[in-house]
């Protein structure tokens, strides 16, 4: 969990291709939409211990004031019935995370997946654009949730916000690169990723390839398979096993799980057992890191009514436009013109058009997994 998370308030806490050959230091984990259902169902637990339920889900909460970090110095807000959603996949070292993650427990945090989710007037339709971790990017100066201001850097990766000044400074920077402003912030990380998976019974999908990568410790003949949390984990961290290993391959494994994953969530049937509903929703709040302003059970409920219409077939996923470094292969560009037109297209709430990302890298796992 992010080093400025504070409990919830109010309750006390408890081009070419070129193959990258570096280790994967981490995992995206995207539970946005378990997290909206499981909080959704809150509603229907009904009997007396509902107020203790409620104040002990609002206790597992874990906020980071984003609007009192970044003041005025913002995109201005569009009123126009969408709503824009950063949300991070953290790899913690330390803690429960260490074992799932690997490396040294120094205390830090990276965000190796970040994900743009827009989400169309009328709540029925959403875009998701990822943001390549390796990214070079111009970071604003920024100031975290604990005050401190952190200096511009020109030329750093993309990921290096977050592990610089927190949660306050992935947004900076985000809103920095696309110009339109983040309504909110979700962060996931490792150990909350796995224990949401394995609550849901896991996940199926169907590999068209085998897939082997001993460093995300995953193994899977090509078919289908429900794969628990550990599997799941190690198929959202895989980049050796499959495709040209580089990061933009594993972005197209995690949209593909996603999708799966949001399947999954609408076939569960959570609303019909209230324990099951429960150790769904205790996870789920104890998981994620939201912005203060949904940092309470009232308003995550509120905004996963908005967000529980929205299928995977209606999820338009791709990757931010970026081409590789000419300096450096293991590192891409954004491809400013064609990522222009994402962001004009997200700014006046339309489809992302396909001219937008056609002929910018990409990875070579499309395909590779499906929703079954």
């Amino acid at each position: 969990m992010s080093a400025e998370s504070t409990p919830g308030p109010g309750i006390p806490g408890p081009g070419a291709k070129a193959t990258s050959h570096r280790k994967p230091r981490g995992a995206g984990r995207r539970a946005l939409l378990v997290t909206a259902w499981t909080a959704a169902g809150i509603l229907v637990l009904g009997g007396t211990g509902v107020g203790y339920l409620y104040f002990k889900l609002n206790g597992n909460l874990k906020t980071v004031d984003i609007n009192q970090a970044l003041g005025t110095d913002r995109p201005t807000k569009v009123d126009n019935g969408s709503e824009n959603i950063l949300v991070l996949g953290s790899d913690s070292r330390s803690g429960s995370n260490k074992k799932l993650g690997g490396g040294t427990d120094d205390g830090s945090a990276r965000s190796d997946t970040a994900m743009i989710i827009h989400v169309y007037k009328g709540h029925k339709k959403a875009a998701v654009v990822s943001v390549p971790r390796d990214t070079l990017v111009d970071r604003p100066s920024c100031t975290d949730a604990q005050g401190t201001t952190h200096s511009a850097a020109t030329g750093v990766m993309f990921n290096s916000a977050y592990s610089t000044g927190g949660a306050a400074c992935a947004v900076k920077t985000v809103e920095s690169i696309t110009g339109i402003r983040m309504d909110h912030y979700l962060e996931v990380d490792f150990s909350g990723f796995q224990k949401l998976v394995d609550e849901l019974g896991g996940v199926t999908v169907t590999t068209t390839k085998n897939i082997d990568d001993r460093e995300s410790h995953l193994d899977l003949k090509a078919g289908t398979h429900t794969l628990n949390g550990k599997q799941a984990l190690g198929l959202v961290r895989t980049r050796h096993g499959v495709g040209d290993g580089s990061d933009l391959g594993r972005i197209q494994l995690q949209q593909a799980f996603v999708k799966a994953l949001i399947d999954q969530v609408k076939q569960v049937g959570v609303f019909t057992s209230p324990k099951k509903l429960y150790d769904l929703a205790d996870t789920a709040t104890k998981t994620v890191t939201t912005d203060s302003d949904i940092g309470s059970v009232d308003s995550l409920i509120g905004f996963a009514n908005g967000l529980k219409s929205i299928s995977s077939k209606n999820m338009h996923m791709v990757t931010m436009p970026v081409e590789y470094d000419p300096a450096n292969p293991n590192r891409v560009i954004v491809a400013e013109a064609k990522a222009k037109l994402v962001w004009k297209a997200l700014k006046n709430d339309r489809p992302i058009p396909a001219s937008a990302t056609k002929g910018t890298a990409t990875g070579q796992a499309k395909g590779v997994v499906t929703s079954s």
